[in-house]
């Protein structure tokens, strides 16, 4: 009897950890496949690694191509660029890029949000004359 109790708690300690590694796994596969999303369509080679960056949940590198004074308009209305990349950066994410204009530096496509749900948006970059990137604008997109 001693054995059979043995036999089923291994057998449940096995199956426990396989579903949690399974999950990990699952996950895994989900972060790859958006770090694998086609970015041929990004030309301007700044915003593509920026992009690159967003979508890996790169904070420290995304924001290393902005000014420190870098201006953050969501839907024309002003906001806390820092506190934004800060909440956002790794907990939201492009699931497509559908069009990208200005000399690529203006991204449109699907987004998904954990508080919003998925819906079309756009991040248009502004550039300094250093090349830095001094203003960002997001919002939906029609």
């Amino acid at each position: 009897m001693k054995s059979l109790v043995i036999i089923a708690i291994c057998l449940f300690s096995f199956t426990a950890c396989g579903q949690q590694k399974s999950s990990s796994n699952s996950k895994t596969n989900k972060t790859q496949q958006n770090n694998n999303m086609d970015t041929s369509k990004l030309t301007n080679n700044t915003v593509k690694t920026v992009f690159e960056a967003w979508q890996k949940g790169d904070n420290q590198t995304f924001l290393s191509y902005f000014t420190t004074d870098a201006k953050l308009y969501d839907d024309g209305n002003p906001r806390d660029f820092q506190k934004f990349v800060k909440d956002a950066c790794g907990h939201e994410r492009f699931t497509s890029i559908d069009k990208v204009e200005n000399d690529g530096k203006e991204i449109f496509g699907n987004f998904h949000t954990e508080s919003w749900g998925d819906f079309r948006t756009y991040f248009k970059f502004h550039f300094d004359a250093d090349g830095k990137i001094s203003r960002l604008d997001i919002g939906q997109a029609n």
